[in-house]
């Protein structure tokens, strides 16, 4: 995702601006979406005011920004663990699975999260728009090979499955074992073993 000021940034520009994202995602962890508040998010990375806002137009950017940094820590991950099971579709629920229970460890997170790429805020579209990408990627990966003909609309389906049923988890109206249960649902209907 980009920061507000377009130039490229320096190594120490991109740690500063990882140490502001960990500390939103600290902060987020403890206490909810509402525990991240921009003076709060400086103070605990150790940065002035105007760094964290030379990155983050709004605690919902930093949100969103963790939110994309998350998913492609997921997807990092399947280079050391890679997706176990014989079909397409248990490789998918596999590695779909991991990132249920990673974030049911950290509900409060996780939920905050959500809350950030669903806001009107337009970093929060733009990281909408790059977690899709990276699920699809996720879910493409773990297909492995011999993937249907159509395979990438298929993984796009499965990625607003999981999408949906994340909001009813978020909101309090759905469990993570409901949310794994839908998927696990799609997954079959879209990814048949025969």
């Amino acid at each position: 995702m980009a920061h507000l000021d377009s130039s490229p940034l320096t190594d120490a520009q991109q740690a500063r601006r990882q140490r502001v994202i960990d500390a939103a995602m600290d902060l987020a962890a403890e206490g909810g979406y509402e525990a991240v508040q921009m003076r709060d998010v400086a103070a605990r990375a150790g940065v002035a005011m105007g760094t964290v806002y030379r990155y983050f137009s709004s605690k919902d950017h930093i949100l969103a920004a963790a939110m994309i940094y998350w998913t492609e820590v997921l997807y990092l991950q399947l280079d050391k663990h890679p997706p176990r099971g014989v079909t397409p579709a248990d490789r998918v629920l596999d590695v779909l699975d991991r990132a249920l229970r990673a974030l049911n460890r950290v509900p409060k997170l996780g939920a905050a999260l959500f809350m950030s790429i669903n806001s009107a805020d337009p970093a929060g579209i733009e990281a909408q728009q790059s977690v899709t990408k990276m699920l699809d990627a996720i879910v493409l990966r773990s297909i492995g090979d011999h993937p249907p003909v159509d395979e990438e609309n298929r993984s796009r389906m499965i990625g607003h499955i999981w999408y949906s049923a994340m909001v009813g988890w978020v909101n309090g109206w759905s469990s993570i074992e409901r949310v794994y249960k839908e998927l696990e649902i799609a997954v079959d209907l879209l990814l048949p073993s025969s």
